[in-house]
């Protein structure tokens, strides 16, 4: 089995995920949560260091129609800062029809029509600036060495990079 067919196995195996999109709590306030651009987690001006915890609020996180970051439970909503975005992706692996990503907080997702990656150009770096989107209106930063891998796996078409996952087409970019 193929280490692509075994994140397939651990993604319809992951452990149910908390029914956010059916609660709609009145807004409790502002936690002094913070998610910086490198995707640390931030209470109180402490990191969080507890892995486990991270996944755990990251579990309840969603990004609604206001553009804003909230944890919700049944019964609260806390409204949080993201600097960037709120998940990283910090590996990917590869098979010829499809492509799996691992978020910091320990998911798989296989890019396809539910989970585009997206890529947009920093206009005053000209920088590529990947994305993958996610649900509940979240998005994950493409790590650079994870953006490159991908790029290495990318075609060339009429000097754009294409990469390709479950009969989708993602554009990298052009080729300079």
């Amino acid at each position: 089995m193929s280490r692509l067919d075994t994140i397939a196995d651990l993604i319809s195996n992951q452990r149910g995920k908390p029914p956010i999109h059916k609660w709609h709590p009145d807004l409790s306030g502002d936690i002094d949560i913070v998610i910086e651009s490198d995707g640390r987690w931030v209470h109180e001006g402490g990191e969080i260091k507890r892995h486990e915890l991270v996944k755990l609020f990251a579990s309840i996180l969603r990004r609604e129609d206001d553009g804003e970051y909230y944890l919700v439970t049944p019964v609260e909503k806390w409204r949080i800062r993201v600097e960037d975005l709120p998940l990283q992706i910090i590996d990917a692996e590869t098979a010829p029809d499809r492509m799996a990503v691992l978020t910091n907080v320990d998911d798989w997702h296989i890019l396809g029509e539910q989970v585009p990656l997206v890529v947009e150009t920093d206009a005053a770096t000209g920088e590529p600036r990947p994305r993958v989107e996610l649900n509940h209106g979240l998005s994950a930063r493409v790590g650079r060495a994870v953006f490159y891998r991908l790029v290495e796996q990318a075609t060339e078409e009429n000097g754009q990079l294409w990469l390709q996952s479950q009969g989708q087409r993602f554009s990298l970019g052009y080729m300079e």
